[in-house]
């Protein structure tokens, strides 16, 4: 039986702040071997509601995002913090869920206090947030089973507690819930809502347009290597400025040079 969480509180103990926005990117580039995946793209995300990442296979989303978070560095341009370059601190401040959760070989309740211990967090502290982000995702009867053979979408479940447990204000969501069912699709976005309901930036890399409906407050649109335009969700929704939007929202393939 799938224990979904129902009505998730957004007064959690593990409530989060948002002292990192805005977040800038100034002329990001990307071109490893001198293949440009990315070309001077320029953004600002501000605090509060869910800035969903839209765009075709290609366009260059996951790589906006790794750099975003510090995983990987620009070829060129600048990512500030509040006016800060990343550092320590600020990256402590964030975290990531991937498409594929990435688990280590222990226990549920092992991997969020291998997080947490990571992150400096006590030891009196670490089994107190664990479970809550636990009990809060619906796996809490989970805690003692090994993490890998967890069902798949058990799997991402326990990955987002593991992020949200770790209390960050800027939480990157690349895909989290493609290939799952439509009850654990469910399961993830009630833990994103009320992440952001307790005032957790979310930026999120989603390929399903009925889930950036539900979801987006900022839509972010890129396609090849750029980003075609930034707005709020309703009027993306409503009237794409760009051809290469209203093409994808269509579902008609937007392909270079009229091919």
């Amino acid at each position: 039986m799938n224990n979904i969480p129902q009505n998730v509180s957004p007064n959690a103990s593990f409530a989060v702040t948002n002292p990192l926005l805005p977040l800038r990117a100034e002329d990001l580039s990307y071109a490893p071997d001198g293949l440009a995946l990315l070309d001077k793209v320029s953004l600002q995300i501000a605090e509060g509601g869910i800035s969903m990442i839209l765009g075709p296979n290609g366009a260059g989303k996951s790589i906006l995002m790794r750099i975003l978070h510090g995983l990987i560095p620009a070829s060129a341009g600048t990512v500030s913090w509040r006016g800060q370059t990343a550092n320590r601190e600020i990256r402590k401040r964030q975290a990531m869920v991937f498409q594929k959760p990435v688990l280590l070989r222990r226990s549920v309740t092992a991997n969020l206090d291998h997080a947490l211990n990571a992150a400096g967090v006590p030891r009196a502290d670490r089994n107190r947030r664990a479970t809550e982000a636990l009990k809060e995702a619906g796996i809490a009867h989970l805690a003692a089973r090994p993490a890998r053979v967890l069902s798949g979408g058990e799997q991402q479940r326990l990955a987002l507690a593991r992020a949200l447990s770790l209390q960050p204000d800027v939480l990157f969501l690349d895909e989290p819930t493609a290939s799952l069912d439509p009850a654990s699709t469910a399961a993830i976005e009630a833990l994103v809502l009320a992440a952001e309901r307790r005032g957790c930036k979310i930026v999120m890399i989603s390929h399903d347009i009925h889930q950036a409906r539900r979801l987006a407050s900022e839509i972010i649109f890129m396609d090849r290597g750029r980003i075609a335009e930034q707005s709020a969700a309703a009027a993306f929704f409503e009237a794409p400025s760009s051809a290469a939007a209203r093409d994808y929202l269509a579902g008609r393939l937007h392909l270079p040079n009229g091919a």
